[in-house]
């Protein structure tokens, strides 16, 4: 769907907010009246109260310059935050996409009203059918252009153009965990970050030997059970000064997931497809920061591997040595992810120094028991970055909760065989993941955990915002911290 800006504009379908108990805004009463008051009508007799998220639509005479007007409820105009402007774009979108028409126009109040109904609209035109072969034409969308009419369209396109590439962003993540894992997986993943240097990107990609020079035994070893080659990306975006530390994403990429020798049940296996959501994140967010030309330096870091139950798979029992030179005892080989990350983070503070890290995985089922599918978990023991990525989180509606690290949960991942085990037992089971991952930050490094398993795909009821499978959590929460905290 091609969105534009424009102070005024002729289409099929022409939409207009309405204030909860309020009248026609001044930008529909022209058209009522051309219409024989149909608007008013509308208004007057039907249960529309200008509830934020309620639609009427009115059927316009032959000769009315649209041919169907929508009113959609805004609420009360003191809480009309972001967050309720873009879901006014996503419901708009989501109530005509299949309308029949092709062209929509949205009357927004002002630039920033504008552009956030825009980002709304896009992220709820979002499908994912590359997989069907008989749609008919009545099962696609047929809506092809939104315009939003706006007295200062420059403004609004200025302000669109971030909102778009952290939208764009988005669809990637959407994407690469929608697709199946035997289309998705270790190799044919580092192949799509590798197309990413066509937006000025730097792209490098560790196979096996190379990661085995470098000892990561950890990550290795859960890929080991497959027939598929595990990976490292590295994605590189340096438009910062020469020179500064950059800051780095690092992400778990398990582009499947079976538990491995400690199997998973079979009734719900399939949604592990979506088990490298974290990589999924940090991708999109590199490609938003591309294409928004960011002014910072950042660099992407995704481990890539299935777990799979093979003959040569990992036994709980294991004992695997990191390239930290820590080693862990494997007691379940389905707590897969933090022993691929804990090498993606000894090399990110390897190879780059960065400024600070913010790693996020589908760690951990317990996270979604602590705070269902409304919050990431968040886990650190920075209070600046903590509060940082929390506003950035409110901003962008992608919200985190944080929650404790210590050492009285650091204890239960002692181990009798080796320097910790991979597990904590069933207590606070995310909070145990996190701390393993904190044996393998540097003294004074700042880094901060997202738990993103109870949000990055949703079963249940969701946002208009959010129409797929996989929300593609992360690169707008990402996109905006970088933008508040290392940008000029």
């Amino acid at each position: 769907m091609k969105i534009t800006f424009a102070e005024q504009a002729e289409t099929e379908i022409v939409a207009f907010v309405v204030d909860l108990d309020g009248g026609l805004p001044g930008a529909a009463k022209s058209l009522d009246e051309s219409s024989g008051g149909l608007l008013s009508e509308a208004l007057g007799q039907t249960r529309f109260t200008g509830k934020h998220g309620q639609t009427a639509v009115v059927v316009l005479p032959k000769g009315a310059s649209a041919r169907r007007a929508v009113l959609i409820g805004g609420g009360k105009p003191e809480g009309r935050d972001a967050r309720a402007q873009e879901k006014i774009g996503a419901l708009l979108v989501k109530s005509q996409a299949g309308s029949g028409f092709k062209s929509l126009a949205l009357h927004a109040d002002d630039a920033e009203f504008a552009a956030r109904a825009a980002i709304g609209a896009k992220l709820a035109s979002y499908r994912f059918d590359n997989y069907f072969t008989k749609l008919k034409d009545d099962d696609k969308p047929s809506l092809e252009t939104l315009t939003l009419v706006t007295s200062d369209a420059s403004a609004a396109a200025d302000k669109w153009v971030p909102l778009e590439a952290a939208a764009d962003g988005t669809f990637m993540a959407r994407d690469l965990m929608n697709l199946p894992p035997n289309i998705l997986y270790p190799a044919s993943f580092a192949d799509r970050i590798k197309e990413l240097e066509k937006h000025g990107l730097e792209v490098e990609v560790l196979g096996e030997k190379e990661m085995e020079a470098l000892g990561m035994g950890s990550l290795l070893g859960v890929g080991q059970g497959s027939v598929k080659e595990s990976k490292l990306a590295i994605m590189k975006w340096m438009g910062g000064k020469d020179g500064d530390a950059p800051v780095a994403l690092c992400g778990k990429g398990v582009c499947f997931d079976t538990g491995g020798i400690s199997l998973k049940p079979g009734p719900g296996m399939e949604a592990m497809r979506g088990d490298m959501g974290g990589a999924a994140a940090v991708t999109g967010a590199m490609l938003s920061l591309a294409k928004r030309k960011a002014k910072a330096n950042v660099v992407g870091l995704v481990g890539l591997v299935e777990n799979m139950p093979d003959g040569n798979a990992i036994r709980p029992g294991d004992i695997l040595t990191s390239a930290s030179g820590q080693t862990i005892e494997v007691q379940n080989t389905d707590a897969e992810g933090r022993l691929v990350l804990a090498d993606v983070l000894w090399y990110a503070q390897k190879e780059f120094k960065p400024k600070s890290i913010v790693d996020l995985a589908t760690l951990t089922g317990a996270i979604v028991i602590s705070l269902g599918h409304h919050h990431a978990g968040l886990f650190t023991d920075n209070d600046e970055m903590a509060d940082q990525l929390t506003k950035a989180g409110l901003a962008e509606g992608e919200r985190v909760w944080r929650l404790p690290i210590g050492p009285e949960y650091d204890r239960q991942l002692k181990s009798q065989f080796a320097d910790m085990k991979n597990i904590g037992g069933k207590s606070a089971g995310s909070i145990t993941a996190a701390q393993f991952l904190k044996r393998f930050i540097n003294e004074g490094q700042a880094w901060t955990h997202l738990d993103i398993a109870g949000v990055a795909w949703v079963e249940t009821e969701k946002s208009p915002l959010d129409p797929s499978w996989a929300s593609g959590y992360g690169p707008r929460l990402l996109d905006r911290w970088i933008a508040d905290n290392y940008e000029g």
